[in-house]
């Protein structure tokens, strides 16, 4: 199997900012997990995280977008960092058969920083990552 990107939702509520995406990807979730929960794994498709306590209540820094706390963390399934300027990013893992997993992504913002082209190419980036390991 090979990974897709299947859904990409933008909506916007005042002056937030929600995307949405449903990603396809060619790994089981234990696999695919310390690509979202790890510095190095964040570093090798989305930025580098300074620091991340993984943990529920840990600190975060995610270079370019900011530091803040860890508001949800369920060790293979689910990572929430919030970042102090409002920002969260959300990703929550699902079985899809023996060798694959599903990842459901927010990411709610304010301003104009991300875009959904932004967020596709980094999934593409995750994507060819899985797929070589």
């Amino acid at each position: 199997m090979t990974g897709s990107i299947e859904q990409g939702i933008s909506q916007t509520h005042g002056n937030t900012h929600l995307l949405h995406f449903l990603v396809r990807l060619p790994r089981p979730m234990e696999k695919v997990w310390p690509a979202l929960s790890t510095p190095d794994g964040l570093a090798g498709w989305f930025t580098a995280a300074d620091e991340l306590q993984p943990r529920l209540g840990g600190a975060v820094t995610l270079r370019g977008l900011g530091s803040g706390r860890i508001t949800a963390w369920d060790v293979d399934r689910i990572a929430e960092y919030t970042l102090q300027d409002g920002g969260r990013l959300r990703f929550h893992l699902e079985r899809d058969g023996e060798s694959a997993c599903v990842l459901r992504f927010t990411h709610e913002f304010r301003g104009e920083q991300e875009s959904e082209a932004g967020w596709r190419a980094r999934f593409e980036r995750l994507i060819e990552q899985l797929a070589g390991s």
